[in-house]
């Protein structure tokens, strides 16, 4: 017979133990383990307030009322994790009800005391809450633990979503499935998928099949998704409470689409007829409730062959929203005089339209983002620029745009952070900013300053979650806030990125070059430092070349040869190989950047795709970038270790930055290596 364990404890020994094990890398000052630090919540609720006791439960009862289907989705987490249903285990009651001074349908309250009690108004409130109590969740032994905790909670923004750029790129129906299943676990509720591109229309037309010919698409020929599929994901977001925004880009980015019909010009008068069948054949996959917003591009019209009569625009718009579809376009896009209903999707730096609702994805292209320093900007960046949305702020949309052909189709999850950024952004999109912050957008802010410490504090949700959560899943992303650097420069290289420094042969407190002095400044934080920001956001120098040095010592408890991340460039993964060319063998990148530890110069890998141009962007990326290659190994002595790295920048080179952190691998997934301490005293250099 089996016993009921039903009761709230302290904080368990086992969970303590493992607490300490994950933070032992991390050198933090904190002794002892809260239930705050145990079961962070991401997104940050608005309240939240934990006890100070945990409760276990071997069998769970749940009473739906009017949630059927939510309350039958928890029994099923409870189930899938090992904890059976029991009419006398720990009652967890949902209940429908209108939460005080609470007007939002996505709102939820939550207490876990000796029972839990979860609330709300309407399915999506307590879908919402679910996905806070699988958060919470855990297992020890044959056991289920929650943290005694309170949590009132609502979003700041009504439109919280990703986009997938899937013309350039297919995949799969299960990779988007899973990347849809990361999006519900952080409360994002907006799916918008990119299905046409230049090199393919990605969406099956019954009435125009050549739209799917090899002789349409340029890139992954017969890759394309069935309207049997479509309609497969528009389900499948609609199960997790997420609206599925479709976009067919018109009339730039349509290569394929004028391949198919063998048209020249979007001006064409057989186009527009066809652009309305295959925008009534989209919508009579998902009705209005279902479906309600159809997105139709208009951004980059750059050639002569795109360009179209503003009444072709005005003329889809219209049809469009007789089907009772709200329009979403691209700003800065086409911008017609008379439209005054589009919803506008901002990117880039674009400001919103006057009376215009907008969705702001201005500065959100992960496939621009370095795993580090793109964390910082997607934590510090205040959505819409404004603490909450509006009737005319919507919200906003994380993008990645993978412009360039991939090997395989999980090189995009590899190849660009996207898991970690989920996570960030959702915290910025539900939680809202108090304001925002481009100060940080580059890089992280002082040491022990407050921004430092909620970003720290953030970090070390995120570490307890990639752990938990990203078992086997692309998570590029390890402690940084313990890196510190010395920086010198820039030095005057005139032109020659080779030029040398005395810095190169003696570390010291200051040089004097042709007059000038310079010092070493810091320190500064994390495991990417932008010198300069290739999209002008403020970081270090204002001067256009030069060569930078970094500085710091790394404590070892040991001898031992401790694999790195090093890189100096951080490619995008878009445009083909911007800042280009790639390495040659034997140098880390054509700016000539060079790494000492202990005064041995560090080689650089021995690359697979050398010395490739720009204008490459058929050639998949393979191990440009620092994340996705294989470690640098580099001999670590016992006690203080110097690292010193050169940093030129010049000629066709477009991003000045270094990255470099130490880190274990452990079956594949990324973690922070062990007892290794940062410091960025000159004091071992200068003895």
């Amino acid at each position: 017979m089996n016993t009921m364990i039903y009761k709230t404890t302290p904080l368990s020994t086992a969970f303590t133990i493992w607490l300490l094990w994950l933070c032992m890398g991390c050198h933090t000052e904190k002794t002892l383990i809260s239930l705050e630090d145990s079961f962070p919540v991401i997104p940050t609720p608005q309240e939240i307030t934990y006890g100070n006791k945990q409760l276990s439960f071997e069998f769970a009862a749940v009473s739906a009322n009017e949630f059927k289907k939510e309350g039958d989705l928890l029994v099923g987490f409870f189930n899938d994790n090992g904890i059976a249903t029991s009419k006398n285990g720990l009652k967890i009651h949902l209940l429908k009800k209108e939460l005080p001074h609470m007007d939002n349908e996505e709102a939820y309250s939550l207490f876990i005391g000796d029972t839990i009690t979860l609330t709300a108004p309407t399915n999506k409130g307590i879908f919402y809450g679910i996905q806070t109590l699988k958060q919470l969740f855990r297992k020890q032994n044959r056991l289920g633990t929650f943290p005694e905790i309170k949590i009132v909670d609502w979003p700041a923004f009504k439109i919280r979503g990703f986009m997938h750029d899937t013309g350039r790129n297919f995949q799969s129906i299960d990779q988007l499935k899973e990347q849809i299943d990361v999006l519900a676990q952080y409360k994002m509720n907006v799916f918008h998928w990119h299905l046409t591109d230049d090199p393919g229309w990605r969406l099956e037309s019954k009435k125009y099949p050549e739209l799917q010919s090899d002789k349409a698409t340029a890139r992954g020929k017969g890759k394309f998704y069935t309207q049997e599929e479509f309609k497969e994901i528009l389900e499948y977001c609609a199960d997790r409470q997420i609206t599925l925004i479709p976009e067919f880009d018109i009339p730039g980015h349509t290569t394929a689409f004028r391949r198919a019909f063998s048209l020249e010009s979007m001006a064409d008068p057989k186009i527009l007829p066809i652009l309305l069948d295959l925008f009534d054949e989209l919508m009579s996959l998902g009705n209005k409730e279902a479906m309600p917003y159809i997105h139709i591009g208009t951004d980059e019209v750059q050639n002569k062959e795109e360009y179209v009569d503003n009444q072709m625009i005005l003329t889809i718009m219209a049809h469009i929203k007789e089907k009772d579809r709200e329009v979403i376009v691209w700003k800065d896009g086409i911008q017609i005089d008379e439209d005054s209903t589009s919803i506008n999707q901002l990117w880039a730096q674009f400001n919103p339209r006057q009376g215009h609702p907008f969705i702001d994805s201005r500065a959100n292209y992960i496939n621009h983002l370095d795993p580090f320093a793109g964390m910082a900007r997607l934590f510090f960046q205040q959505p819409c620029r404004q603490p909450q949305g509006d009737e005319l702020a919507l919200g906003g949309i994380l993008c990645a745009w993978p412009d360039n052909n991939v090997n395989e189709e999980r090189d995009i999850l590899r190849q660009n952070p996207i898991y970690p950024s989920i996570l960030f952004y959702s915290d910025a999109i539900w939680k809202g900013k108090d304001r925002n912050y481009p100060e940080y957008w580059a890089n992280l802010p002082k040491k022990d300053s407050p921004e430092f410490k909620r970003f720290e504090a953030f970090e070390n949700k995120v570490l307890v979650h990639r752990d938990l959560f990203f078992e086997g899943k692309e998570f590029p992303y390890i402690k940084q806030t313990h890196i510190e650097w010395s920086l010198l420069g820039p030095f005057d290289h005139q032109g020659d990125v080779k030029t040398t420094f005395e810095v190169e042969n003696n570390v010291k407190e200051s040089y004097t070059v042709e007059d000038k002095t310079y010092k070493w400044e810091g320190p500064y934080m994390g495991a990417t430092i932008h010198l300069k920001h290739f999209f002008g956001f403020p970081s270090i120098t204002e001067e256009e070349n030069g060569t930078f040095y970094a500085y710091t010592q790394i404590y070892s408890p040991e001898d031992r040869i401790q694999d790195f991340w090093v890189g100096f460039h951080g490619w995008s993964r878009a445009g083909g190989r911007r800042g280009g060319p790639t390495p040659k063998l034997g140098e880390w990148h054509h700016t000539n950047p060079q790494i000492w530890v202990n005064d041995r110069l560090i080689d650089p890998p021995v690359w697979k795709q050398p010395n490739l141009d720009v204008d490459t962007q058929e050639i998949a990326f393979v191990d440009e970038d620092y994340f996705y290659r294989a470690p640098t190994p580099i001999r670590l002595k016992k006690g203080w270790n110097k690292v010193l790295l050169k940093i030129p920048h010049g000629n066709s080179s477009w991003k000045w930055m270094f990255s470099c952190t130490p880190l274990n691998t452990i079956h594949g997934n990324v973690r922070e290596a062990e007892d290794l301490r940062f410091n960025a005293s000159l004091d071992t250099a200068l003895k």
